[in-house]
């Protein structure tokens, strides 16, 4: 089992040059638990995860990290201990899906990068694990888009930190290879302890991996607890603008979002979001 760590951002804004997208947010990670991020395009949830993984500096407020501030402490331990798969990460030109991989057990190595069969194990089983081990010979160049991300997603693993945000983490993937790599991030939550911060589109994916849901709108937070607390038809109008059904998962008794849009309503008036 991982060291539980706690993550957390204090009256936290966030901001692209002139233009704020996050604004005065609280939010704590509860450690050990699967904590999903939605809303609609543009709220701020990759730049609440760009923020709170310190590739974003604080236009004010702090992140701490097991009640530090994570922009005072020193990038080797921020990198031993928090993961971050960005949403479009570039790869070196040429390089192959084993190197790559393996670029993530740098935090553990020493200063001359020398590989140890400790860091061979953990990248043959990040490759395992994300069904890659097969290309690991081939250049990522090569690869489809979801062979590249699932390639990714096998470096965060490897990195074997104890909190882990992944942004989008099922970009340009199948719904077959959706659902395998959010069984595979619980996999990891479960067996190893790992915290794991996931930004999602999907509601109903979100709704049933998620120990705990935030629902953003503008740069805040409308709304945080479990599935069944959060999403509400009347979060999901105030949240997404759209009128729809909540109804239980038959498959998990998770919340079940079924959009109504106007060729569907049935006569009914569409409510405005206010």
């Amino acid at each position: 089992m991982t060291t539980q760590h706690t993550l957390r951002a204090e009256r936290l804004s966030l901001a692209y040059e002139k233009h704020q997208v996050v604004t005065d947010l609280d939010l704590e990670v509860p450690p050990g638990k699967v904590t999903v991020i939605v809303g609609a395009n543009a709220c701020g949830k990759s730049t609440l995860l760009r923020g709170m993984a310190r590739l974003l500096t604080p236009a004010s407020g702090v992140v701490y990290l097991d009640g530090k501030s994570l922009h005072d402490m020193p990038t080797r331990t921020v990198a031993q201990l928090l993961g971050m798969l960005p949403q479009t990460p570039i790869a070196p030109e040429g390089i192959t899906v084993a190197d790559l991989v393996g670029r993530g057990r740098f935090p553990h190595q020493g200063w001359f990068r020398r590989g140890t069969a400790e860091d061979d194990i953990a990248v043959e089983q990040a490759l395992a694990a994300t069904d890659t081990l097969a290309i690991a010979d081939r250049p990522v160049d090569e690869l489809s888009g979801g062979q590249r991300q699932r390639v990714w997603i096998a470096m965060a693993l490897a990195q074997e930190t104890d909190v882990l945000l992944l942004d989008e983490p099922t970009t340009y993937l199948d719904i077959a290879h959706q659902v395998e790599v959010l069984d595979l991030l619980t996999d990891l939550n479960r067996r190893r302890g790992t915290t794991v911060v996931i930004v999602l589109h999907d509601l109903n994916l979100a709704c049933r991996y998620a120990d705990v849901l935030v629902a953003m709108k503008s740069g805040e937070i409308i709304a945080s607890g479990s599935p069944a607390e959060v999403i509400t038809a009347e979060t999901v109008l105030q949240v997404y603008g759209m009128a729809a059904e909540v109804i239980p998962d038959p498959v998990s008794g998770t919340p079940m979002v079924v959009p109504i849009g106007r060729h569907f309503s049935g006569g009914r008036a569409t409510p405005t979001a206010g």
